[in-house]
């Protein structure tokens, strides 16, 4: 007897019930794990990282008012206190104490000068003096024997024992030695004298720096001959050295005497040196000094800085831009100054970035002129706060930021 053909329900799996909700809790497992991976991806994409930058303070402009340049005008940069140092006599030079660019205080010693035959001079002055005060005290003690003899020859007179004459005698040498101290005495002050002349004719021969300043040449060498006076043709000369305080650098200019109705005292002015052109420095006019040179139509002006600077040097050229200012209208804004690094041009506008909060917030500017590396903002930034100097041309609004510790 042959076995029955197999059909389509015996191939069918017989799966038992509790297989099925095993699936079912492993695939949820797995669901929950591709979501948290899915959520971490997620987070790590989006945070933002932490960038440091550069921050600078917004500044206020110099003024709420308008400037505008009325006059230009070129000059030099001149030393108010200078001075060529020399010595009070004609000596040999047999120490320099300095070099060119040496800073120098008041009563340094700068040089010194051969003193041997000074010295030489004040040890017979003192010699003198002390042979004075021996004399005198010998003296003294003549006095005093003469007036023991002028008592006795007054008693002896009394008792009729002396005669008149011998008290005659003994008065007159007690007078004559009282008169001999008396000239010593002041022997001795001529003396003194002396012998503080020769001491100060020593320190003459220390030359020292009559104010702070620095040396910005050196005329004399050791061994050679100075005076105040030119005495001794070329072989002379009539200083040690040239010191300038710097603390009282100003300019000179020459302004045309046509033009001159543009400029008065406490005047604002900006300062551009010939050496860096692009370096403004804010100035002010000091005085106007009150005549005019008639072979060049011209007047003296003096103009100062507001902030001194070591690039600022003695002699440098400079031209000067007059400014005249003009209240301004209560509706303008005032204005502040930031460095040209902050600004940036996204989408056709101006922009910077402010630091708010460890955050960075992009903020659109009007730009009212630019000053060197600086530029004047009118609108978007208030004087204090702080902006990101050369921002990242990738930096986001709203990025977190720190400042960078330098």
């Amino acid at each position: 007897m042959s076995s029955p053909k197999p059909t389509l329900d015996d191939l069918r799996i017989q799966r038992r019930p509790e297989s099925a909700g095993g699936s079912k809790a492993w695939l949820g497992v797995v669901m929950v794990i591709v979501l948290v991976l899915a959520g971490g991806a997620f987070w790590w994409r989006g945070r933002t990282e932490t960038l440091e930058v550069r921050l600078v303070s917004a500044r206020a402009s110099g003024s709420g008012g308008v400037e505008r340049t009325v006059l230009n005008a070129s000059g030099y940069v001149t030393a108010r206190r200078e001075a060529t140092v020399s010595a009070k006599v004609t000596g040999k030079v047999i120490e320099v104490n300095i070099e060119e660019g040496m800073k120098v205080k008041e009563g340094q010693i700068l040089a010194r000068l051969d003193d041997a035959n000074i010295r030489t001079g004040l040890d017979v002055a003192q010699a003198q003096l002390d042979s004075t005060r021996v004399s005198l005290e010998e003296t003294r003690a003549q006095l005093k024997q003469a007036d023991l003899a002028f008592q006795r020859s007054t008693e002896l007179t009394k008792q009729k024992i002396a005669s008149q004459a011998d008290l005659e005698t003994a008065e007159s040498e007690a007078m004559m030695l009282r008169a001999r101290v008396r000239r010593q005495e002041l022997d001795i002050t001529t003396g003194e004298r002396q012998v503080t002349q020769w001491k100060q004719q020593i320190e003459d021969m220390v030359i020292r720096a009559p104010f702070d300043g620095v040396v910005t040449t050196k005329d004399a060498q050791p061994g050679e001959m100075i005076s105040p006076v030119s005495a001794g043709g070329g072989f002379t000369r009539t200083g040690i050295c040239t010191i300038v305080d710097m603390k009282s650098l100003e300019i000179e200019l020459d302004v045309n005497e046509s033009y001159i109705n543009r400029v008065e005292p406490a005047q604002p002015a900006e300062a551009a040196l010939d050496a860096y052109p692009d370096w403004k420095i804010p100035c002010k006019v000091i005085a106007i000094i009150p005549t005019a040179d008639r072979q060049k139509a011209t007047v003296k002006v003096r103009v100062g800085f507001e902030k001194l600077d070591p690039r600022i040097l003695p002699d440098m050229a400079v031209k000067v831009a007059f400014h005249e200012t003009t209240a301004a209208p209560a509706a303008v804004a005032r204005t502040v100054i930031v460095p040209k690094s902050a600004l940036q041009n996204r989408d056709g506008h101006d922009v910077i970035f402010a630091a708010d909060n460890g955050h960075a917030e992009r903020r659109a500017v009007t730009v009212s002129e630019t000053q060197g590396d600086d530029v004047v903002l009118s609108a978007g930034v208030s004087a204090g706060e702080k902006v990101i100097a050369e921002p990242p041309a990738d930096l986001k609004d709203g990025a977190a930021v720190k400042e960078k510790k330098s």
